[in-house]
This record gives C-alpha cells, sequence and structure tokens, in this order.
C-alpha cells in the first residue's frame, strides 16, 4: 500500500546568521535537519517550535516568543498557537524572505533552505 506522501520532508537545511548562530548548540551556522524531524505539512510557523526544541541552546526568547505575547511589533497574523519569531529576527526561504511565501503559513518542501537572520545588533 503505497502513501501519497512520505511522512517527513527530507533534505531540509536550515542556517542561522547575525547572532543566530549563537544561540544554536555548538554556535552552528549550518545544520542539516535529520530526515525524521519535521513532518510533511509543517507550515514556517510549526519550524519555529521545531528550531526552539531541538536546536537553540539558550536564550531563546532571542529567538522567538509567545505567540500570545501582545504589544509587540512584528507580531504574526497566523491564528495558530506557538511560537513566532521575535521582531528582529528574518526567515529566508531558498534565500528569499518568507514573507514573498506566504509568511508563517508557508509549508515547507523537501530540500528547503531556511535561514534565520538577527537584524538586532547591540551597542
Amino acid at each position: 500500500m503505497a502513501s501519497s506522501s512520505p511522512p517527513f520532508l527530507k533534505g531540509v537545511k536550515l542556517e542561522f546568521s547575525g547572532g543566530c548562530e549563537l544561540l544554536v548548540h555548538d554556535h552552528q551556522q549550518h545544520v542539516s535537519v535529520p530526515d525524521t524531524l519535521i513532518p510533511t505539512g509543517t507550515t514556517l510557523h510549526g519550524l519555529i517550535a521545531i528550531v526552539r526544541d531541538h536546536y537553540i541552546a539558550e536564550r531563546a526568547g532571542h529567538f522567538c516568543v509567545a505567540a500570545d505575547s501582545d504589544g509587540e511589533v512584528g507580531k504574526s497574523t497566523t491564528s495558530s498557537s506557538g511560537p513566532r519569531l521575535r521582531p528582529g529576527v528574518l526567515a529566508l526561504v531558498n534565500d528569499c524572505d518568507a514573507e514573498v511565501f506566504g509568511g508563517p503559513a508557508y509549508v515547507l518542501c523537501d530540500d528547503d533552505e531556511v535561514t534565520f537572520i538577527s537584524t538586532l545588533h547591540g551597542g
């Protein structure tokens, strides 16, 4: 009995830069995601929770905030629960601003490369 789609995405890669890499285990800038971690149909919004739970080693609040946080610029327009990117952290999908593809609602595909870039700078 053949399934219409595999249960997990294959070949997804993550990149962290602009300071986001400092939050990741071993300060990794490039991560190849195991083929058994991201279920087929996962949105960018859902990926944020997966990244937080599996890759962010410290200061998760510098990467994402609770979806029900109010009063912050850049609040997600999606009604989904779960974390959203912190204002000042950009997401790119295959080197293009994720907002072009629908932002948090974008459904990830096999071999996507998702880049998280912090635009916040200390002083």
